[in-house]
């Protein structure tokens, strides 16, 4: 799932590229799908516009597993942190930890619980 993840991100997959919150999301749309709202939301959460600045691949990832995995949202989010040294974009992006690519595919294993 995270090729699928990255070919969105990098728009080689679908009619458009998708930001990362959007790649994350529509990779797994049928698996575990998310409210209307919640996927417009997402479609808005690119470039560390996400709430409180999360980055976009984290948020969405955030949002599929509070939704379908609650138990297991809170350890994954830690599991995101140690990955890139935070969980907000800009201070990803400083830390140059991990770039906007791997953002999304680490987003994409942890909902697949890897």
């Amino acid at each position: 799932m995270k090729e699928t993840a990255k070919a969105y991100f990098l728009g080689k997959k679908g009619p458009r590229r998708l930001n990362c919150a959007q790649s994350v999301s529509e990779t797994f749309r049928e698996q575990f799908p998310l409210e209307e709202k919640t996927t417009v939301l997402l479609s808005a959460c690119g470039g560390g516009m996400a709430p409180e600045g999360y980055c976009g691949a984290f948020y969405a990832a955030k949002c599929i597993l509070d939704h379908h995995f609650p138990h297991r949202s809170r350890e994954s989010m830690e599991q995101l942190h140690s990955s890139a040294g935070s969980l907000k974009c800009r201070e990803i992006k400083a830390l140059k930890k991990l770039p906007c690519v791997g953002c999304v595919e680490k987003a994409a294993e942890v909902i697949e619980g890897k």
